[in-house]
């Protein structure tokens, strides 16, 4: 999960929290965002107060039951296997920065060509 927030850039994410809720709130008032704007993903009790204040919320497959019957999206993968990637995917090609994000891993960076297929 590191790998992929580092990956998309992502500057404020905090890891291993005891309060979800706190620590999503100071993120929220850091960033000036109301919750319906943000987009949370969680798979047990402890994220319940982020998931239910999220303005889009998802959970992966293998989350608990209660944390699936309120989210708005559960991804085909399950956690640990890519889950949290779909869950970027998705909002990647929702606010149109997937294509072209996915263009430029096309790519080389020797001639800006495109690459052969294998």
């Amino acid at each position: 999960m590191r790998r992929v927030v580092a990956d998309l850039g992502i500057a404020h994410a905090i890891y291993g929290a005891n309060d979800k809720l706190s620590a999503g709130e100071s993120i929220r008032s850091l960033l000036g965002l109301e919750w319906p704007q943000i987009a949370v993903i969680g798979d047990d009790w402890p994220d319940l107060p982020l998931l239910a204040r999220a303005g889009f919320a998802a959970a992966p497959a293998n989350a608990h039951i209660e944390v699936r019957a309120i989210v708005d999206h559960v991804t085909g993968s399950a956690g640990g296997h890519g889950a949290a990637r779909e869950f970027c995917d998705l909002l990647l090609v929702a606010s149109g920065r997937y294509a072209a994000l996915l263009q430029g891993h096309l790519t080389t960076l020797d001639d800006g060509s495109a690459a052969a297929p294998a």
